[in-house]
């Protein structure tokens, strides 16, 4: 149905199993069935093996491909939850975080999950003397907070070099998380020398889901561009985009070419939320109310609070553009970027066929 990552020039070694956190996420999905397809045995770490419906999608993957799936019980608030799961593993991929901009109490909702969760995956790291390798994703959030961050980075152009020194536990939170995550695992990393960290940094990713059941953010974004939400017009909020297939094959590049280290940024597209809503046109057009102009500043300034947003961050990403460089994703992991248009009718599609937006009558 929809186009897989392509791994060629990636040496998958398959004599050792690999762990994957998280594996029933949007981003950890296309990894786990990437990672099957190549013929790795898969350690699944999941809150709940026994939750059939969450995980059968996994187990369908791993019936028709060379590899072999293992489920594992792990929580990230859990010390020591990932140790069983780890054990043999050479390399870890540790994607489980929490994604989400509507939380109550940002410190126990984001911070302590996606800080304490890494110390706990990193520390196991440190116990498990088969690990050589651990591919961390973080986010372009740690990078940076709003749009307008970029016009300070070097060039105008988000780099690898930059840290996001904008977010707080009272201003976008889940950048906040993001950024404290990250550094968590760099000073874990940094205090040992027999495992390599090696950094994804993700924009918005977007592209279909293998769940049937999505619950990143982002589809909340992609619905609104569907359903009449945003029909009389779309803030130009500047912001990079990435697909998800593009990721997963990034996050094995990340664990299997023998020089990749550091920090990778992930981002396909520099582009804004109309423009997103403009890629769905040509196909869908005709059929949903897709945004066709652009919302002015200053009535998105005002009606901001109703739509659950800050007049900051609209001050700071509306009519600003986004801009980051992708040139040591494209040297290092050897990366090429899907065309915008493909994933976002891929993505939307899939909301199509679930029911989730509906046609005009």
């Amino acid at each position: 149905m929809h186009q897989e990552p392509d791994l060629t020039g990636i040496p998958v070694d398959t004599s050792a199993p690999v762990l994957v956190t998280g594996a029933t996420g949007y981003v950890a999905g296309w990894l786990v069935k990437g990672l099957l397809d190549a013929g790795v045995t898969v350690h699944a770490a999941v809150r709940d093996p026994r939750n059939t419906a969450k995980i059968q999608h996994l187990v369908d993957f791993a019936e028709k491909s060379p590899g072999e799936i293992r489920f594992f019980a792990a929580d990230l608030l859990e010390e020591g939850s990932y140790t069983e799961a780890m054990a043999g593993c050479r390399i870890v991929f540790h994607t489980a975080s929490p994604f989400t901009t509507q939380v109550d109490d940002p410190q126990r909702e984001l911070i302590d999950p996606a800080v304490l969760g890494t110390r706990s995956v990193l520390e196991s790291a440190n116990a498990t003397p088969s690990v050589q390798r651990v591919v961390l994703t973080s986010s372009c959030a740690a990078i940076y907070t709003d749009a307008s961050d970029c016009a300070k980075a070097p060039g105008g152009r988000l780099t690898e070099d930059v840290w996001n020194t904008t977010a707080s536990l009272d201003y976008q939170p889940y950048s906040y998380s993001k950024l404290l995550a990250e550094r968590t695992a760099w000073d874990i990393a940094d205090a040992q020398d027999r495992w390599r960290l090696v950094v994804i940094n993700p924009s918005l990713v977007i592209g279909p889901s293998v769940n049937a059941q999505p619950t990143s953010e982002s589809f909340s974004i992609v619905r609104q561009l569907g359903d009449g939400t945003l029909r009389r017009g779309a803030p130009r909020a500047g912001l990079g985009v990435v697909d998800v297939r593009d990721l997963a094959r990034a996050h094995i590049a990340a664990g299997y070419l023998p020089d990749a280290r550091g920090r990778h940024i992930l981002s396909g597209h520099d582009t804004d939320v109309l423009a997103l809503g403009r890629a769905l046109l040509p196909r869908f057009g005709d059929r949903f109310p897709i945004p066709r102009r652009a919302l002015p500043k200053p009535l998105v300034w005002l009606a901001a609070p109703s739509a659950g947003l800050s007049r900051t961050f609209v001050s700071r990403n509306v009519g600003v553009e986004w801009h980051a460089d992708n040139g040591k994703s494209r040297r290092e992991l050897g990366m090429v970027y899907r065309p915008l248009q493909e994933s976002m009718e891929d993505m939307f599609q899939q909301l199509v066929e679930k029911g989730t937006v509906a046609a005009r009558a």
